[in-house]
């Protein structure tokens, strides 16, 4: 987050950052995590972004989730090469920035709760990682070998 806020006039974080926030504006309505069972995973996906532009999730935030796994896969010596695992792995870091649906009626002692959490798996995660890898893929190709590189133990 420290380096994307560093380089936040930068032509491809700006971009990546405006992507994200278009994402999280044409996500369509919210729905309620309790409400999700039967929609197609596409439709899920939807609602996960929605969730995220309820919460008032910065899309600054988003953008670096993924570089963030960019960064831990390019210096991963044994690290996964599949595409869909670096859509699923910052799709599932997305998807826990906004929390489920929290529901509360009454007072005192009658109060009533629900608490409802969306399962962050299958194919909604690479719908999701899919839309942010798009969403960031100008920036990893044109400033990816500028991000930092992990400190080296220091003991």
């Amino acid at each position: 987050m420290a380096w994307v806020e560093a380089h936040g006039d930068d032509t491809y974080v700006r971009n990546a950052v405006d992507r994200v926030a278009t994402l999280l504006r044409a996500s369509g309505p919210h729905v309620e995590a309790f409400r999700l069972r039967g929609l197609s995973p596409q439709d899920r996906a939807k609602a996960a972004w929605a969730r995220l532009r309820r919460a008032a999730v910065d899309p600054r935030r988003v953008v670096a989730a993924w570089l963030a796994i960019e960064m831990i896969l390019r210096d991963d010596p044994k690290a996964e090469s599949k595409i869909e695992f670096k859509r699923v792995q910052a799709a599932k870091l997305i998807h826990k920035m906004a929390s489920g649906t929290h529901k509360r009626w009454g007072e005192g002692s009658n109060v009533k709760e629900l608490h409802v959490y969306p399962r962050s798996r299958g194919r909604v995660l690479r719908h999701v990682g899919e839309e942010l890898e798009q969403a960031c893929e100008l920036l990893v190709e044109h400033r990816g070998r500028d991000l930092p590189r992990p400190q080296s133990d220091r003991t």
